[in-house]
This record gives C-alpha cells, structure tokens and sequence, in this order.
C-alpha cells in the first residue's frame, strides 16, 4: 500500500492559464477530486497577495507554499507554518553588494505580521518601476529611506533590471543563497530573485510532506525553478508549454496550461 499522496503544482504556466487565470474546467475538477480526498495545494513563486485571489475559487483545504519556498501558509488565514529569512549580516551583505553593482532591489520582509517590499523611489530601474506601476493597490508597498531598507525580518530580494547588469549578480551570489534568474513569461523583463538558501520548493514540499504523513509527491510544473522540487518528487510532470530543461527531469510530459493539462491528468490517474 503506497500511502498518502501529496499533489502539488506550480501556478504561472502551469495551473494557470496563459491570460493567468483558472479555467473553470481545471477549477471544477480539482475541487470535485479534493472533495473526494485528494490531497492538492500549489507551490508557487507568488506571495499569496498575488495567489489568493486567482485561486479564490479552489476548495483547498490543506497549506500553501508561496515565495519559491520561503513560506508555508494554512490556506484562508494565511498563518505562517514554516518560515526562512535571511540573518540580518547576509541580508546587509546582498544590498551592499547590489548597490555597487549599480542594482536597486525591491526587498521583502515581515514588519510584525505585515508583509511589506521596500525599496528606493529614486533609484528605481525602469522594470521596477514598471511593476509598481502594475500593482497600483498593493498595500505592501513602501517607499522608504535607504536606513530602512532592511527593517523587519528579510526574506526576498527581487531585482528587475538588464541582463547584463543582472547577471554577474547572479554569478556571484548563486552559491551562496538561492538565486533564480530569468525572463518573466509575461512582460519579458529579466528578473534576478535571491532567497535564503534553504528557501526552496523542494524543502518546503518534504516540509509539508512531514507535516500532513504523506508517503509520496507528485509534483507539476514548467520553469527551471521548478527542477529542485521535480528531483525529490516521487513522480513529477512538465507541462507541454514548459522549458526543455525541466522535461528532461520529468516523469513525463503533459498537456499545456492553455488545454488544462494539470486537471486532466489528475482527472484520469488520481485514485
């Protein structure tokens, strides 16, 4: 007898559509087989600001990761489970590093119970300022002096900015902290995201594993940032829209976001 099983998938390119949002297909089949008793939640890059209200309508009844990681949430309330942050030298240590390299991140900590991103309004990157600009009505932001960049408890440095300014960054860091670079899939602007290091998909997935007694993980997803969590999945499916790296270290390949592949497979294989 296999045991429990946890299912997770990623959200943007794979449980969402490509307009990013749920098909009512996909949201009347997970929640008809969570009401049967399978055990589904998502595992995303997104904080749960951004998540919550795509996800709105999935009956999930189990946590949530959110920040690649660095979080697990109780879905609904949004009460912190598992926790990484940066200690407060390496939090110092990257914004000292970014700024003579002439990157301003926006950085995200927790101010009590508040989530907020700080950052420098006069020394923003046309991406950033781009993104802001996206997020009119996003209460966490906070413009700030550069003596507060760092107040509360550091989990997230996220820089938009260009490639080449964006990428010896990357190479630098990436061995120490946990470190994503890529193109966003919607706006084609280059991003460069530093998390603590063991704020990872894969770990906060065996985390969760451990807290529901599950004995296995099947893991969906289509980025690189996706491969960590696909390498401690018992089996793991990329979707047809995914990068090719990420389906070399599949199970195997599924349907795209845009045909609902997460909700078909698990229509025809959950039991």
């Amino acid at each position: 007898m296999e045991g429990k099983t946890l299912y997770l998938a990623d959200l943007d390119g794979t449980l969402l559509t490509p307009e990013q949002s749920l098909s009512p297909f996909t949201i009347r089949s997970i929640n008809h087989l969570i009401a049967q008793g399978m055990l589904f939640t998502y595992a995303t890059a997104r904080s749960y600001h951004s998540a919550a209200p795509l996800t709105a309508r999935l009956s999930l009844d189990i946590p949530v990761i959110v920040n690649n990681g660095a979080f697990i949430l109780e879905n609904v309330t949004w009460k912190r489970l598992h926790e990484n942050y940066f200690t407060r030298e390496d939090a110092a240590h990257i914004l000292r590093f970014l700024n003579e390299h002439g990157v301003h991140p926006l950085v995200y900590t927790y101010l009590g119970d508040n989530q907020k991103y700080s950052y420098l309004a006069s020394m923003l990157s046309t991406g950033c300022r781009n993104f802001l600009v996206a997020h009119p009505e996003d209460p966490r932001k906070r413009p700030v002096t550069p003596g507060e960049m760092l107040d509360g408890n550091v989990f997230y440095f996220t820089c938009i900015d260009e490639k080449d300014k964006l990428l010896p960054c990357y190479e630098q860091l990436k061995n120490k902290f946990r470190c994503d670079f890529q193109i966003d899939q919607y706006d084609g602007e280059y991003w460069l995201e530093i998390m603590p290091k063991r704020a990872t998909k894969a770990n906060a997935a065996l985390k969760l594993k451990e807290m529901l007694g599950c004995q296995r993980i099947v893991a969906f997803g289509d980025g690189i940032n996706d491969i960590p969590i696909f390498e401690i999945a018992d089996a793991c499916y990329a979707v047809e829209n995914g990068h090719e790296l990420l389906k070399q270290n599949a199970t195997a390949v599924i349907g795209s976001n845009r045909v609902d592949g997460v909700a078909h497979w698990l229509m025809e294989n959950w039991k």
